[in-house]
């Protein structure tokens, strides 16, 4: 609280940049985590919160006459514009906000003073979910060529997956060129080795000059060396600036866009990074090779694509819990920068780039080849994006596991799996199926480049944009008919009940009716009663009450309307204020951590006019 200069600022204005939309006028918020902008609407009394952790850059533009423009960009993709009356004002929220989104050590995080209210037996079964222990059992590990070792318990040696060797132009090393033979004999169905340096071949010969390199092939016997040719982070932050600079475009045209996204080359560099996966994948499944995988120092690009083959190799890593599984093991257990990569604490800014970023895409790009083989959805990929970046969880800290324990991450902070876990339900994917063909093995990509279409990720870099169009994935409107189907269901379930219930009662009754007559008959008599023992009415009153029926229950012809409960997010980071048509939410509207910071108790959710869905039936 110490670097926040001015902590309220009133009549400001939010500018929405791409629809013609007039600009939202509110109060500014500083707090101690969050930047929060509320409307003064009050019907609406709309709110958009920014934790200060997301925050990549903050530009303070030229004074004009309606004030003092304040354009703040995040690592979510979200792009806010401010409008401040004074230039004072201004000045002081850009200040404060460069340090707020600038913290120089771990405790200023998000995620040391968020409490999502459990207890500490909770916390630590949070923690305890993905076990790796477990997978590497499932794996099959240990056996009679692996085993675990506790050599390194105190993190005194670097074991790397690799980096790159030390060979120079001549240079060998006798330990190294055994440590490949074991590898080679522990597959015994195999005899060769592949090594995969995933850099281009000119970076790796260029690195020859200053003692490092990679392997000569004569001295290593019965070894087949690759080159795959993925660029270094820096090629890849750049590519990303220039993606999302056409991103902020307003009204190009088709040409412009497609150059632009063309000129960025981010999507050669995602092929880059799924062919190398898919070289990997086949090596392991066709030729029952294994297969050493090494960058420069080994810790970026041997994690995407080890990742990438490991989807297509096996499909428990394409289900909500092995997905988790695969980010612990390839990315937070094995030495992954996630502190340099992404800028939690203030550092140098040449460290940074989209790595994982490019990874959880990669994995978009292949559920959109195969529908139908990963348990999660799109929103799950997102929301794990999200959380890379903002901190409100301790799983994505540090550059290592010995910095993790250090600062007793565990006992300290919550875990984002166990949150994830708990609402799985808002992350299936409802074209999964179990019995699918793409649900079993391996998955084969078509060679031809025309079978493989890379597609832009709108979802991603443009779901905080209102007026871009479409605004909701087909995805999601599936989940919400899914949703809907499942609750009428459930509806005719109880009436079917109900409707039985009443069918044995009335039938009782008629039986009771049928006795008091007898002695008529014995008599001569004829009883004539046209009323029943007892109706649906005499009932109604022991029985559950049900839902109303939705429109959808109606004519035939009726239309389906999808509400906003319909595709409710369990994160509340990313709900509140939501954006129906998006199909993923924006910034929430209440604080994270139960409103402790929320400006006003009576603030609202966003409810734009067009928040439900038609679909005609």
């Amino acid at each position: 609280m110490e670097h926040i200069r001015t902590p309220k600022v009133e009549n400001v204005r939010l500018v929405d940049r791409v629809s013609c939309k007039k600009a939202s006028l509110g109060t500014l918020y500083l707090t101690a985590t969050h930047v929060i902008f509320v409307e003064n609407a009050p019907d609406t009394r709309k709110e958009t919160w920014i934790l200060h952790s997301q925050i990549s850059t903050i530009e303070k533009q030229a004074t004009t006459a309606t004030g003092c423009p304040l354009l703040i960009r995040c690592k979510n993709f979200q792009v806010v514009q401010l409008v401040i009356p004074q230039e004072r004002d201004c000045h002081d929220v850009y200040i404060s906000l460069i340090r707020l989104a600038r913290p120089v050590k771990y405790e200023e995080l998000y995620c040391f003073s968020f409490n999502p209210k459990l207890d500490k037996e909770e916390r630590e079964q949070g923690w305890s979910l993905v076990d790796l222990s477990e997978e590497y059992e499932r794996m099959g590990l240990p056996d009679n060529y692996w085993q675990l070792s506790d050599v390194n318990r105190d993190y005194r040696a670097s074991i790397c997956r690799s980096s790159q060797p030390l060979s120079g132009f001549s240079a060998r090393c006798l330990e190294d060129e055994q440590m490949l033979q074991a590898i080679r004999k522990a597959n015994p169905g195999s005899d060769f080795i592949y090594v995969v340096d995933t850099r281009p071949k000119l970076n790796a010969m260029a690195n020859r000059a200053a003692g490092k390199g990679y392997e000569n092939e004569d001295n290593y016997s019965n070894i087949k060396f690759q080159f795959i040719g993925i660029e270094n982070i820096h090629v890849m932050r750049n590519s990303l600036q220039k993606m999302l600079e056409v991103c902020e475009l307003k009204s190009p045209s088709m040409s412009d866009f497609l150059w632009g996204l063309e000129n960025s080359g981010w999507l050669r560099h995602i092929k880059a990074i799924i062919d190398a996966g898919i070289f990997i994948a086949k090596a392991v499944s066709e030729e029952g090779a294994s297969v050493l995988v090494h960058c420069s120092d080994g810790w970026d690009r041997t994690a995407q694509v080890c990742s990438v083959a490991s989807l297509l190799l096996d499909p428990y890593y394409r289900t909500v819990k092995g997905f988790m599984v695969l980010i612990e093991k390839d990315w937070i257990s094995f030495g992954h920068k996630f502190n340099h990569r992404y800028g939690n604490l203030d550092g140098d800014p040449k460290e940074i780039s989209p790595v994982i970023d490019q990874f959880i895409e990669c994995v978009w790009q292949l559920m959109e080849q195969f529908p139908c083989a990963f348990e999660f959805n799109e929103r799950f990929l997102i929301h794990i994006q999200h959380h890379v970046y903002s901190c409100q969880f301790g799983n994505f800290l540090c550059n290592s596991q010995k910095e993790r324990r250090e600062l007793k991450i565990q006992e300290r902070t919550y875990s984002l799996w166990s949150h994830l876990w708990k609402n799985r339900a808002d992350y299936l994917n409802p074209l999964f199926r179990a019995d699918h063909s793409q649900t079993h093995g391996s998955l084969h990509l078509p060679t031809a480049p025309c079978n493989f279409t890379y597609k832009f990720w709108s979802g991603m870099y443009n779901r905080f944009e209102k007026g871009m169009q479409p605004r909701q994935s087909v995805t999601d409107y599936l989940m919400a008919v899914k949703e809907e189907s499942q609750q009428l269901e459930e509806e005719l379930e109880a009436l079917e009940e109900r409707l039985e219930k009443i069918q044995k009662v009335h039938l009782n009754g008629t039986k009771v009716k049928s006795k008091q007559s007898e002695p008529s008959k014995h008599s001569g008599f004829s009883t004539s009663d046209n009323s029943t023992a007892n109706t649906p009415q005499d009932y109604s009153g022991n029985m559950k009450s049900f839902p109303s029926r939705s429109p959808s229950q109606g004519d035939e012809d009726s239309a389906l309307i999808l509400t906003q409960d319909n595709l409710k997010s369990s994160d509340p980071d990313l709900s509140a204020n939501s954006d129906q048509e998006s199909g993923v939410e924006d910034l929430s509207c209440r604080s994270p951590s139960g409103g402790e910071h929320a400006p006003s108790e009576d603030s609202g959710k966003d409810r734009d006019s067009d928040e439900a869905v038609f679909l005609t039936a």
